[in-house]
């Protein structure tokens, strides 16, 4: 089941979205996840810990995230899904296409095993 987790340089107004458009769909950003104890932690602390509340890390991060994944997957490693957005395709301020790319994917893949699926989103 799909159930996401906002990394933290995308706007909460995004979660607001899209639990206004879906009441079954469970989202949550990162101020609110474990009261902000993330934030600023290593990108490892942070899709360790998602998997292990079958979170699915929503992010803009293909910098750090990537090398990560795969040296997780050499070391045999699970992680609980990571849905990358590019930041050319929907810039981070444009809330409104963030919500409809993340909506379109749920009402898709919401019965999905998210565990170790990677996936780009599109517009």
């Amino acid at each position: 089941m799909l159930r996401l987790l906002l990394d933290e340089h995308i706007s909460p107004v995004v979660a607001g979205g899209l639990r206004r458009r879906h009441r079954d769909l469970a989202v949550v950003c990162m101020v609110e996840w474990g009261n902000g104890e993330f934030l600023g932690r290593p990108d490892s602390a942070c899709p360790q810990q998602a998997a292990t509340q079958g979170l699915t890390l929503v992010t803009y991060d293909r910098r750090t995230i990537p090398p990560l994944l795969k040296t997780w997957a050499e070391e045999g490693r699970r992680h609980g899904g990571v849905i990358f957005v590019d930041e050319k395709t929907i810039p981070p301020p444009d809330v409104g296409s963030l919500v409809r790319a993340l909506s379109n994917l749920w009402r898709k893949t919401a019965k999905w095993d998210w565990a170790d699926r990677v996936c780009f989103l599109r517009t």
